[in-house]
């Protein structure tokens, strides 16, 4: 039953980053990339604090951890992205878009992890 529901949450989550992609992709620095990710960043910690500060099964935060939040967030395309900006002699773009994307991750999850505690 899990696995079914982690298929589910891994589908809408995909296809929410599909959706962004579409909406907001194409430009000159992967945005919409550093953005996804830096939102699951903040996603992820929360329902992972909230759900174990409210008690919540497994069989919620795991569809939810796992499932939508590990097909929304992009590690892989960060990874390429960075790749082509260096190989395309932006290299300076691409440290900045690596420094950016960990710290403001960190960051993300830092007030992902305040928030769900303030709440609990």
């Amino acid at each position: 039953m899990r696995a079914g529901l982690v298929a589910l949450a891994g589908a809408a989550g995909a296809l929410a980053r599909y959706g962004l992609g579409l909406a907001f992709g194409g430009r000159s620095f992967p945005w919409t990339t550093l953005g996804i990710n830096l939102t699951g960043s903040l996603l992820l910690a929360f329902v992972l604090t909230f759900g174990t500060e409210r008690g919540w099964s497994a069989t919620t935060t795991v569809p939810l951890a796992i499932g939508f939040l590990g097909a929304y967030t992009t590690f892989s395309t960060f990874s390429f992205e960075t790749f082509d900006l260096a190989r395309n002699n932006r290299v300076a773009l691409a440290a900045t878009y690596v420094a950016v994307s960990v710290a403001g991750g960190i960051l993300a999850a830092m007030l992902g992890y305040a928030a769900a505690r303030k709440l609990a």
